[in-house]
């Protein structure tokens, strides 16, 4: 009983002791609730484009994984390391090359239309104004695609070409060949000033094509592998050795695309969600009609040429994923997946050039033919959807934001974004 008062005593005192705290507390309290609330703090847009592009481009970067995968797959285990240290070094290389002398090429001052020549070594580029801080975020996302140029020669001369001349072939096509292809019509070139402008969203020409016309010519210089055409020109199979790792390269290649047509935006607009869906349906209609071709042609369906048209599905899209309808992109698709069954075998089998993984079929005829279809099959225009031009997805100059947008904070959303108009 004594233990229970003295513990009320204590208490008692400890709230008189409080209290006088209390009472001058209370003065504070009421300013604190007169105060304004802090505002809510936003990713800014240029934030926002410059996180949505980098995302983009990291996601065309993991394509190189895809490539090699692939690539290997469908080659003999011999060669496995000779493979994968080219698809390594070609963005190793080739990254250099297009830091040094490529991105001038391509989006420097514009000399007679038929290349750039200024900001060599992203000399404009700096950290003092968010244009110079934006340069470096596109040359990322341009160099990824650059490194895919190049990487698609690989495949098709693969198992007889010598590491070193890969290595150079890798620096001559980073630095020169396709920085001059791809100022025409990206850069402020001669394509891209015609009163039609030539229209290749996210390169079925600029980067895929182009990387397929050198494959042929390499796969011509370099003729065909031993073994693999008989005495009287009959086209002898060379399997390749795992077709776990091609599934699985394909699949990655599939994912990374969607960085590579979305993330063509360089700016976190509206129809990036648009360009996804033209994307997957392209890729899945050219799946089935390659499997289809196949099973009609051979009997069975074919694996491999079964995982290629998915990504023949996948080039052809990629030039007019932001200009066509859903419906559009399905029958680009469905086109290309029985394109590339005919054109691998017609090069195959009548040209005798022999291609191990069929990059200039993926890359060169889908990637030319999905850049004509954007001509064929572009979506109704109307005042809330206004048609995609090269001109409105990419910028005209060293990649500055003030070239192709109304402020410094980035790029804002082009001219194929509903929110844009």
């Amino acid at each position: 009983m004594k233990s229970r008062r003295s513990f009320y005593k204590k208490g008692a005192t400890l709230a008189l002791a409080a209290l006088p705290l209390a009472i001058l507390a209370l003065p504070g309290l009421a300013m604190a609730d007169d105060a304004p609330a802090k505002a809510p703090e936003f990713l800014s847009l240029m934030n926002g484009n410059t996180v949505w592009t980098l995302v983009a481009a990291v996601l065309v970067m993991f394509m190189q994984a895809g490539f090699a995968m692939v690539e290997t797959g469908l080659t003999r285990a011999k060669n496995a390391g000779n493979i994968l240290m080219k698809n390594m070094f070609d963005f190793a290389a080739g990254s250099i090359a297009f830091f040094l002398f490529g991105y001038a090429l391509m989006f420097g001052t514009d000399i007679a239309g038929f290349l750039g020549f200024s900001n060599f070594a992203m000399s404009e580029a700096g950290t003092a104004t968010p244009d110079g801080l934006w340069a470096y975020t596109y040359w990322f996302f341009q160099c990824v695609f650059a490194a895919t140029a190049v990487t698609i020669v690989s495949g098709a001369i693969a198992e007889r070409t010598k590491f070193l001349s890969y290595l150079i072939l890798s620096f001559v096509v980073t630095a020169f060949i396709y920085p001059v292809s791809g100022h025409w019509i990206w850069g402020g070139g001669w394509l891209s000033k015609l009163s039609a402008p030539m229209i290749d969203f996210a390169g079925s020409t600029v980067v895929h094509s182009v990387g397929g016309w050198i494959s042929l010519a390499g796969a011509i210089m370099m003729g065909p592998r031993i073994g693999k055409y008989s005495p009287d020109g009959v086209s002898r199979a060379i399997p390749g050795h795992n077709l776990p790792l091609v599934a699985l390269g394909v699949f990655i290649l599939w994912f990374g695309w969607f960085g590579f047509n979305p993330g063509s935006t360089t700016a976190a607009t509206g129809n990036i969600g648009l360009i996804a869906v033209t994307t997957n349906l392209a890729a899945c209609g050219a799946a089935l009609t390659a499997m289809i071709t196949t099973w009609l042609r051979y009997g069975k369906p074919d694996v491999s040429m079964s995982l290629n048209g998915v990504l023949a599905g996948l080039v052809a899209i990629t030039a007019g994923c932001a200009n066509v309808s859903p419906l559009g992109a399905l029958v680009i698709g469905l086109c290309a997946g029985v394109l590339v069954v005919m054109s691998v075998e017609f090069i195959d089998k009548v040209l005798k050039i022999d291609d191990p993984v069929g990059a200039i079929s993926v890359h060169g005829v889908c990637g030319a033919f999905g850049t004509l279809m954007v001509g064929l099959l572009p979506a109704p225009t109307s005042a809330a959807w206004p048609a995609c031009s090269t001109a409105a997805a990419w910028p005209s100059s060293s990649a500055r934001p003030s070239a192709w947008a109304r402020s410094s904070s980035g790029p804002s959303a082009p001219a194929c974004s509903p929110s844009s108009s």
